[in-house]
């Protein structure tokens, strides 16, 4: 069974978060508090600018020293790897693990239609080994599915 981008975000939904480059530190980090997420996408007039996640915060943003009110356009991580809906989870973690990156951004061309992360990937990956291991269990068994 392999499973897409796309069935990933009918499942979880395509609401995606965004701040412009112009927002505070403080502003991007709220927003993510609130929406418990990781990460948010950085965008300049309709356009993908960056990300700004967590790690871009510890590592960029306190360990250089930036105050909570520096634009997250200092800090963000560009260029950003995007995925489309129809690449497949696999070619995701094959993404993710190359790049050290958590954050993937689904785009058909310039629009965005959602983000998934790296626990979105996991969920299915385990629903995924879940299913095989369900299947052949009933086909060991002799039991139909």
């Amino acid at each position: 069974m392999t499973t897409t981008v796309q069935s990933i975000l009918r499942e979880k939904g395509n609401q995606v978060w965004s701040v412009p480059p112009t927002a505070s530190i403080r502003e991007a980090l709220e927003l993510m508090s609130e929406k418990r997420i990781g990460a948010v996408l950085v965008m300049d007039g309709g356009a993908l600018a960056g990300i700004f996640s967590e790690r871009d915060y510890a590592r960029r943003g306190v360990l250089m020293n930036h105050g909570p009110e520096t634009p997250v356009g200092e800090l963000m991580t560009y260029p950003v790897f995007c995925v489309t809906p129809l690449q497949t989870i696999e070619e995701c973690m094959g993404l993710m693990t190359q790049k050290h990156i958590r954050h993937l951004p689904v785009a058909e061309g310039e629009t965005i239609l959602g983000v998934i992360s790296i626990g979105d990937v996991v969920k299915e990956v385990i629903a995924d080994q879940q299913y095989l291991i369900k299947g052949l269990e009933n086909y060991i068994l002799g039991r139909r599915a």
